[in-house]
């Protein structure tokens, strides 16, 4: 039995352009068009292919050795063709699809020919590349043109009978150059040993899905351990895909072509092509509030959903501090059994007379017994500030994710274009500038794929480096005021020598040192900066320190 997509299986966050991307273009959609124009075009011969916008090609195919007449005196000239069909291609950053007009009237200026070399050729077949979203036009003379239908970076691309690109439509994505027909086919594994192998995950298998359909398998398979039921709720997804039945739906007031049922359902066809023409009508009738709408509640919706996973992420680093053993209970059950430590020892096992039981506790050999029990103390204080800058970030973003609802709750009331457009640019919703992130607080630089985020002032240095987390790094002009400088950390990865550098350089040239000749910075980890109570904005204490030495250089 075929599973059905309940609407609840599409998360609210997902952009419903990626939606009508992901779906009117997904290979198994594609699988079951190819066959479909097969049918359409097979036998015809390339009648000419124009544009008349940068964004827009118009194919023609038709009937071979048969004239028809031309509705315009002014038009008689030569001969023409009967039963044209007309494929049109909407290839925009922001949509890309096909549509299929049963004619199509040919502008007299600005329109100019493309692919000429295939005029008068007759189409042998046409097929959908192997587990990938392209189409392949194959030609009696040896020659292709195939439709890469990718999103925002879809094509269309001559090869000639030797399989080298002769022409693309769009010259900007040059990498097409080196497409060939044999790499759009992909050989994949999908057989009930591969899934064994890969431990029953259906990822690996079919990774022509797409988002969509994985959450929902995802969702089917949450709890299921035996493998063969597994794989059949795979192949019954699977199923559903290729049934041929398509549904024209709303998501967020936006129309998507989808394989499944969800959202609010407005059409059931069984036709690729109609569906395509079906689809497309539906979003070119698109009013420009639906649309700039839809754009802003999904930006909220996402910063809703990011706001939502940092809150149980930190949240959950709360509860493993609280339920851990504290460093300043471990300090006191050393002090308590020093005579019972001996030197260079390693680890002792002790009474926890917290817990009424023995505990093992790590010491460092170097250190005597008194010294290990300082040094779980400090790490109590740097445990506390953690606590408290949990609880700080977690006050900030709830605050924040209240906002963000408001926004959006207000968003979907607004009735009139100009009033979402006033509301948008007052609350700077333009790029999901609802509410400041954290790293929106500061100033901030790009270098090297990392982050360089720079106090503004004292009490914003402050806030700076409470915020940090302790493996990020830290830095400041040494013996002088200045902003505090923090570059994030990238977990597994170590900090460049020149993302040190530039994050020195920054650090001295928000210094009073901006002026002189070399300026000496302190480098360390966040874990080793502390601010005890009643120290002023701007000043802390520093456990651990290196100095390099540069230049000041700005933004």
């Amino acid at each position: 039995m075929a599973h059905k997509f309940p609407p609840s299986s599409i998360p609210p966050y997902i952009c419903p352009n990626t939606i009508q991307l992901k779906v009117h273009q997904n290979y198994h959609f594609i699988k079951q068009l190819a066959p479909r124009l097969h049918a359409e075009i097979a036998g015809k011969i390339f009648v000419e292919a124009f544009s008349q916008q940068k964004d827009e090609l118009i194919i023609v195919f038709a009937e071979k050795n048969a004239e028809m007449e031309r509705d315009e005196p002014e038009q008689q000239e030569g001969p023409h063709l009967l039963k044209p069909f007309f494929i049109k291609a909407t290839l925009t950053n922001s949509f890309s699809c096909l549509s299929f007009p049963e004619r199509f009237d040919r502008a007299r200026r600005n329109s100019v020919n493309l692919f000429n070399d295939f005029e008068g050729d007759a189409v042998d077949f046409v097929r959908v590349c192997k587990n990938e979203r392209a189409i392949q036009v194959h030609f009696g003379s040896g020659r292709d043109l195939i439709f890469k239908l990718f999103g925002n970076r879809s094509n269309f691309i001559a090869l000639n009978a030797e399989g080298a690109v002769t022409q693309l439509f769009n010259n900007k994505l040059s990498t097409d150059r080196s497409l060939t027909v044999a790499s759009l086919n992909r050989d994949i594994d999908q057989s009930w040993e591969a899934f064994l192998t890969n431990n029953g995950r259906f990822e690996a298998l079919f990774p022509t899905f797409g988002k969509v359909a994985n959450k929902y398998l995802s969702e089917q398979l949450a709890g299921e351990e035996d493998l063969a039921r597994r794989w059949a709720i795979v192949q019954a997804a699977l199923q559903e895909f290729e049934s041929g039945v398509f549904y024209i739906t709303k998501i967020e007031n936006i129309p998507a072509l989808t394989l499944f049922e969800t959202g609010e359902v407005v059409q059931v066809l069984h036709d690729p092509i109609e569906a395509l023409n079906a689809f497309y009508l539906a979003y070119i009738r698109l009013s420009g509030l639906d649309k700039e709408k839809a754009d802003i509640v999904r930006l909220l919706r996402k910063r809703i959903q990011q706001t939502d996973n940092y809150l149980e992420n930190t949240f959950q680093k709360l509860v493993d501090l609280e339920n851990a053993t504290k460093n300043d209970e471990l300090a006191n059950i050393i002090m308590a059994n020093l005579h019972l430590i001996p030197e260079r020892a390693e680890k002792a096992e002790l009474y926890d007379f917290y817990r009424d039981q023995p505990i093992t506790i790590k010491l460092k050999k170097d250190l005597s017994a008194q010294k290990n029990a300082e040094g779980y103390y400090r790490k109590a204080k740097n445990e506390k500030i953690e606590i408290d800058r949990l609880n700080d970030s977690l006050t900030a973003r709830e605050a924040d994710r209240k906002r963000l609802q408001e926004h959006l709750t207000h968003t979907e009331s607004i009735e009139m274009l100009r009033d979402l457009r006033a509301y948008i640019k007052t609350h700077k919703l333009e790029q999901g500038n609802a509410g400041p992130a954290i790293d929106e607080l500061f100033k901030r630089v790009d270098f090297m794929g990392y982050t360089i985020l720079i106090g503004r002032n004292a009490k914003n240095s402050d806030l700076l480096t409470k915020q940090a987390h302790k493996e990020d790094l830290w830095l400041h002009a040494k013996d002088v005021t200045g902003s505090h400088i923090v570059v994030k950390n990238q977990p597994g990865r170590k900090f460049p020598v020149p993302v040190i550098e530039r994050a020195a350089e920054l650090a001295a040239f928000y210094s009073k040192r901006k002026n002189d000749s070399l300026c000496p910075v302190i480098v360390t980890p966040k874990k080793f900066v502390r601010k005890p109570k009643g120290l002023p904005d701007g000043l802390v204490l520093i456990d651990k320190e290196d100095i390099v030495m540069v230049v000041a250089k700005g933004e």
